[in-house]
């Protein structure tokens, strides 16, 4: 038991107590420093972004929402920059050998290493989006995958993900590897179906006069409307279900509003004329 403690004791004096103490010391207030510094730059970036960049961007010929798609994507490329040198210093203060370690089994081995594949697929993927203008910030889109369908509104595409509002107020962060095909909803005039249910033995003509009489009352409000409504008339749904349709051309983004408050005109205007329609 003596000898026991005494081979401990010998291991623990051969350290110097003080000088770990002391380094540790210094890391913990070298890495406190360094994320104070992180902090101030990152709001540095933020307000050169929002300050210098983006109303540099309104002298150019590019629309509004190309501006903000690539002042978002300037900011986030500004960002993974950040990030980096971050990591980098907080490795270099702990006395880990970074360059050492990248110089030994190189950038691409530590990246693939690190199971970066599927972030370069991001990148390559968010490149051609971007080049291609498939989507801008403000657009109103679908993004589809197989099953996996997500429509809202663009907030921000970067070189890694494309952040998505829903309709309910969620945001969706999607890798741009996985964005398969992208239905732009904001690009060009649109085109608005409305699907009446009726029974199959209301009388088809005076349905379609109380329409025609709704819009020549309407359309003056609506000049969202870019042509006089057509009225298609009885369809089969799927469903086996009679429907009267009209489609309208509109304004790109304006689409739902005028489904809704047409929807709503018909409707309201074919129950005060006396027709019935199905529950």
């Amino acid at each position: 038991m003596f000898f026991s403690s005494n081979i401990f004791s010998r291991y623990f004096k051969q350290f110097d107590w003080t000088a770990i103490l002391d380094d540790a010391v210094s890391k913990l207030i070298s890495l406190l420093f360094l994320f104070i510094l992180f902090y101030i730059a990152k709001k540095l970036l933020h307000v050169f972004v929002r300050r210098i960049i983006s109303p540099s961007l309104k002298f150019s010929s590019t629309d509004i929402a190309r501006q903000k798609t690539i002042s978002r994507l300037i900011e986030n490329v500004l960002n993974y920059a950040l990030y980096f040198l971050l990591i980098y210093w907080i490795l270099s203060i702990l006395g880990l050998p970074v360059s050492s370690l990248l110089a030994g089994a190189g950038i691409a081995g530590v990246a693939i290493g690190m199971g970066a594949q599927g972030f370069l697929s991001d990148l390559v993927n968010g490149f051609f989006i971007l080049l291609e203008r498939q989507l801008d910030v403000g657009d109103s889109v679908r993004l589809t995958n197989g099953p996996i369908n997500i429509a809202g509104t663009v907030v921000s595409v970067g070189i890694r993900t494309t952040q998505i509002r829903d309709a309910d107020g969620s945001l969706h962060y999607i890798p741009n590897r996985n964005i398969m095909v992208v239905s732009n909803l904001s690009r060009g005039d649109m085109r608005v179906l409305i699907d009446i249910p009726i029974n199959a033995q209301t009388d088809l003509d005076n349905i379609a006069r109380v329409i025609e009489k709704v819009n020549q009352a309407s359309l003056k409000d609506y000049p969202e409307i870019l042509q006089e409504p057509d009225i298609l008339g009885p369809q089969l749904e799927d469903n086996s279900q009679f429907v009267f349709r009209v489609s309208m051309m509109v304004q790109s983004g304006t689409q739902t509003k005028i489904y809704h408050s047409f929807y709503r005109l018909y409707h309201e205007a074919l129950l005060k004329e006396g027709i019935d329609l199905p529950n």
